[in-house]
């Protein structure tokens, strides 16, 4: 099975690295789905879930908040401002800082907080 290596870094600390058969991730463009063979990317990384199947862990979810993507001889880069693995969520935390998102109209801090719950499983994604 063809794999790609795949690092999952924010600007605290390496956040997951191994080999992956897919990496989903929300770009400027749109979901962008990378494969092992995929034509070389960098683009910037919109507030948004990323998904990895790994090769032998399943299926990572983690939320990632701004930062950039690069693909190039199957590596995979991802670059983000913060990024939490789906374990590492503390989902009441989370469904509080949507709560007072919501009340203060604050629509970065909303979206920020779905994602967030979305990667931990405690909400349906939507667009």
């Amino acid at each position: 099975m063809a794999e790609l290596h795949v690092e999952l870094v924010a600007a605290d600390r390496k956040v997951w690295s191994g080999a992956a058969t897919i990496v989903v991730a929300r770009t400027a463009s749109g979901d962008t789905g990378i494969m092992p063979g995929h034509t070389p990317v960098l683009s910037v990384l919109e507030t948004g879930p990323v998904t990895i199947r790994t090769v032998s862990e399943g299926t990572i979810i983690a939320a990632v908040h701004g930062g950039f993507i690069s693909f190039a001889d199957n590596k995979l880069s991802i670059l983000a401002e913060i990024a939490e693995l789906a374990d590492e969520i503390d989902v009441a935390r989370a469904e509080r800082a949507l709560e007072n998102a919501k009340a203060d109209a604050d629509s970065h801090a909303e979206r920020r907080a779905e994602v967030r719950l979305v990667a931990a499983g405690g909400l349906k994604a939507h667009h």
